[in-house]
């Protein structure tokens, strides 16, 4: 009986309250395309207030010189129409996620500085690490690539003496990256 009394008093309430949807037409505001959207009426009031003041604040700012940073128009967001070159990325971040070439995971650092040193005889033009973040293995990363393709040489030529090196995706600098 109580929960029959609960049902009723839950449908009366939402019967009493009724929404009056209809759809509104919006344009978009980065790419222009209008947005068709089903709202209730005083929503949309709601909304369209709000819009206005935002419009009036940034006006009044813009018109009296209060800000003049503040840009009259609205950013507009740039999007190349084609692919960035690594100098542009660079410019952008300094860290990407790229690729290193893991040559082996030792158990100490002892073991992790022998084995530099054996691959900084072999190789002197590719910079080794250390990254210890597994401890207590330690990992011995070589170069910094932009992808795995751009690595593929130097790891044909590290896999002749570590047979294990394989191309793992790491953050590397950008500027030192090949």
């Amino acid at each position: 009986m109580k929960n029959l009394i609960k049902i009723f008093s839950v449908l009366a309430l939402m019967g009493f309250y009724t929404l009056e949807a209809q759809q509104i037409v919006k344009r978009d505001t980065l790419s222009g395309t209008e947005l068709v959207i089903t709202m209730d009426s005083r929503v949309n009031d709601a909304l369209a207030s709000i819009e206005d003041r935002c419009a009036k604040t940034t006006a009044t700012k813009v018109s009296t010189g209060f800000d003049d940073d503040m840009p009259s128009k609205p950013t507009k967001i740039y999007v190349p129409s084609r692919e960035l070159t690594n100098a542009e990325i660079c410019r952008k971040n300094p860290r990407i996620l790229g690729f290193k070439i893991q040559i082996t995971t030792v158990k100490s650092n002892e073991e992790a500085n022998e084995v530099k040193a054996y691959f900084r005889k072999r190789f002197p033009n590719l910079k080794v690490e250390t990254d210890a973040s597994l401890r207590p293995n330690y990992k011995i990363l070589a170069g910094s690539y932009f992808s795995k393709q751009s690595a593929a040489s130097d790891l044909a030529r590290v896999k002749e003496y570590f047979k294990s090196a394989t191309p793992i995706q790491y953050r590397v600098f950008c500027a030192e990256a090949k």
